[in-house]
């Protein structure tokens, strides 16, 4: 098992990879689609689908993989990642998401530091994001380790687009998101709304899946790779 600071490091980079995808194939499909949102959104989830599984599979064996303080506070209530380990984890799962937009920035020639002024608010925001980040949840715990990582960037490509907040599902997402004042960009004052609606969507995932029982092989990336309690 990898020491704590090489899956700190494997987090970190995950998750600034992760929101440079997200951030930077937003602002290319915005600027190459002339106007056309549903193509810049066709070409941030394709690009988000295909950067998430090789994330996924670059850093699973290395630390689980989260890029996600929903992901990793469940973990740690499930047993598979110690909970002094759980702080560190979303520490550097947050810095990594800020350095990911201003990579992003940086690469398209963007003023590196701004705020997003996109606002995303009201129920529907809330119950999406709710419902995307349920979804990712028991998509991670119950998917065996072979499939984990189609499966989980698969079922955000679709929540993309069923869900109306373009399933963000994940908190650091939108902590970096805030950090952008792009087509993914989320206003400040959203955040909490959203972190909320997720860490509510998260709880009731964990819940879920253990009324449903074990499933898979009860190994996915995100608890395989982070059982050492160090």
């Amino acid at each position: 098992m990898t020491r704590l600071p090489g899956r700190l490091l494997a987090e970190f980079m995950g998750t600034a990879l992760l929101l440079a995808v997200v951030i930077g194939s937003g602002i290319m499909g915005e600027r190459l689609a002339a106007g056309n949102a549903a193509i810049a959104l066709l070409a941030n989830t394709l690009a988000t689908v295909g950067g998430l599984y090789v994330l996924i599979e670059v850093f699973g064996p290395i630390s689980g993989a989260h890029f996600n303080p929903a992901v990793s506070v469940a973990m740690a209530a499930r047993g598979h990642l110690a909970w002094a380990v759980l702080l560190p984890y979303v520490a550097i799962q947050l810095v990594g998401a800020a350095a990911g937009a201003w990579l992003a920035h940086a690469m398209f020639d963007l003023p590196i530091l701004q705020l997003s002024t996109k606002v995303r608010a009201g129920w529907g925001q809330w119950i999406s994001e709710a419902v995307a980040t349920f979804g990712l949840l028991l998509v991670i715990l119950r998917a065996s380790h072979a499939r984990a990582a189609a499966m989980i960037a698969a079922y955000i490509g679709a929540a993309y687009w069923f869900t109306a907040s373009t399933s963000f599902a994940n908190p650091a997402a939108a902590f970096g998101r805030m950090l952008s004042d792009s087509f993914a960009g989320i206003a400040p004052a959203s955040v909490p709304g959203f972190v909320i609606a997720q860490f509510v969507g998260a709880a009731v995932a964990v819940g879920v899946h253990a009324m449903l029982g074990q499933a898979g092989d009860g190994t996915s990336p995100q608890e395989a790779g982070g059982e050492e309690a160090e």
